[in-house]
């Protein structure tokens, strides 16, 4: 991504609605997980922050190409981030319970095939996969162009991908469904060739009224099969 981006990420991950809903999504799909988690493309940390917190349990080790973020994500959390991409890990075979892709598939610098690849080889056998993905190529607007995104999926889609890679026991499924008809009005009713990025300060109260919705969501004893996100919990046979 673009280094504003990073600083952007870096300034809003701890309090912006949308990183502290997938942050919570996280949290639950590692919430019976034991060992070694791996979290690949980190950015600057706020996951591994909010992990290393609230599991301090796990052994934590982070990855991240940028070394703008790599710095940053280490001094937030306190985790060791190694320098790397997701298209070659600098890790040894099946050396990870878990591991997570959030939003990292979708970047223009990674290939989908290799980076699940070298997933399935650092993962032990059972191991488990969290990815996440911006949901519907139709979806594309100038945000993500800023942050290098080259791929927007469907549940599908997704679900596919993972079976060609190898893993199984797919659970596939959207998230941030109810804040989906604002997002499609910010993207494509109000388009601009310039347009800013999503990562910005909310007004207090529009940012609590999102966040309800992403909560009032994840509680819901059934699956809305739209969203703006895809989220994917899938095992290493």
């Amino acid at each position: 991504m673009e280094d504003t981006e990073y600083t952007r990420m870096d300034s809003a991950e701890d309090g912006m609605w949308w990183y502290r809903a997938l942050h919570q999504r996280l949290l639950d799909a590692l919430s019976d997980v034991q060992g070694r988690v791996l979290d690949a493309g980190c950015g600057t940390g706020g996951f591994l922050a909010r992990l290393h917190s609230s599991r301090p349990d796990l052994s934590l080790v982070g990855l991240e190409w940028s070394p703008i973020a790599a710095s940053r994500a280490h001094r937030k959390s306190g985790v060791a981030v190694a320098r790397g991409s997701a298209n070659t890990l600098p890790f040894a075979d099946a050396s990870f319970h878990a591991a997570i892709l959030a939003d990292v598939l979708c970047h223009g610098a990674v290939d989908p095939d290799l980076a699940l690849a070298e997933m399935r080889r650092v993962l032990r056998p059972g191991g488990r996969l969290i990815v996440n993905m911006p949901a519907y190529a139709w979806l594309m607007s100038t945000h993500d162009v800023r942050v290098h995104n080259a791929r927007r999926q469907t549940a599908r889609q997704t679900a596919a991908m993972l079976r060609r890679a190898g893993f199984e026991d797919g659970r596939v499924g959207y998230w941030n469904s109810l804040p989906l008809p604002m997002m499609i009005v910010q993207r494509k009713l109000r388009t601009a060739a310039h347009g800013p990025s999503d990562v910005a300060p909310f007004p207090p109260w529009l940012d609590a009224v999102f966040h309800g919705m992403t909560q009032f969501e994840r509680r819901l004893p059934f699956a809305i099969p739209a969203g703006g996100s895809v989220l994917a919990i899938a095992k290493r046979p």
